[in-house]
């Protein structure tokens, strides 16, 4: 009598969890494996995003394990997110499988250190658009939105001052990046040099969030979010949700 009862309730438990994720409007991947820095942010980002989820009615499954990276795994998702990642973290079989996923018509956000991962991976960082150089240290300067019109920053003042990890990126990796947000280098120090390559800045034009559609594909990018604060901001949780959004169903434009 008490292994029917533990299977009725196993078998309840799973059939709730599969009326929930079809009760979604998307799934979502969200992946914050590392080989190199660890933000220590990660976990408030995980429950940022699993709160939006559960606001806006989307499935959000939290993996740091590569196993879900095939064309099965991945056939149940709708966007991958990859949240502070860093260093190498897939194999050529999984970067051919995401390489599919994408292709496939299907979204990508990356979030902070998305753009400090798999720089080996070509295809990857056209995929995400620039690549991270350097970066001075964590300093309060102005930001300024140039297309307010996508989602998630509809409510967002033309500018706005922000404490964040600034980084400097490289050369454009795709053609067609969209821009959505700069930093006036004029409102911090842009100069340091820790070690990995000395910062001085990009010039009069410092993008830290784009997207654009990429290989069949929807790609978003946000540099913001380096400290555990930056996802207690509802403006900034918008900003995600929004990117989100787009490159999980192409709505919004």
């Amino acid at each position: 009598m008490k292994k029917l009862l533990l299977l009725f309730i196993a078998i309840t438990f799973t059939l709730s969890g599969v009326a929930v994720a079809q009760s979604g409007q998307f799934n979502a991947l969200l992946f914050t494996k590392t080989d190199g820095w660890h933000h220590e942010s990660i976990n408030e980002g995980v429950d940022a995003i699993r709160e939006l989820g559960e606001r806006h009615m989307f499935h959000v499954n939290w993996q740091e394990m590569t196993g879900v990276f095939t064309d099965e795994g991945l056939s149940n998702y709708d966007v991958i997110i990859f949240l502070n990642t860093t260093g190498d973290v897939l194999n050529e079989d999984q970067q051919a499988a995401v390489e599919r996923f994408i292709q496939s018509g299907k979204g990508f956000v990356g979030i902070h250190s998305a753009s400090d991962t798999e720089y080996e991976w070509e295809w990857y960082t056209q995929l995400v658009g620039r690549m991270f150089k350097t970066h001075p240290k964590i300093e309060t300067a102005e930001i300024t939105v140039r297309e307010n019109n996508f989602p998630g920053l509809e409510r967002y003042p033309k500018s706005r001052w922000w404490t964040d990890e600034w980084y400097e990126f490289g050369e454009e990796k795709a053609d067609g990046l969209n821009y959505l947000i700069t930093v006036d280098e004029d409102t911090y120090d842009v100069t340091d040099d820790w070690g990995q390559g000395r910062a001085k800045g990009m010039g009069d034009f410092h993008p830290v969030a784009w997207y654009h559609e990429f290989d069949g594909g929807r790609s978003f990018y946000t540099a913001m979010g380096h400290m555990p604060e930056n996802y207690r901001d509802d403006l900034f949780l918008e900003h995600i949700w929004g990117g989100i959004l787009w490159a999980a169903t192409g709505k919004g434009l």
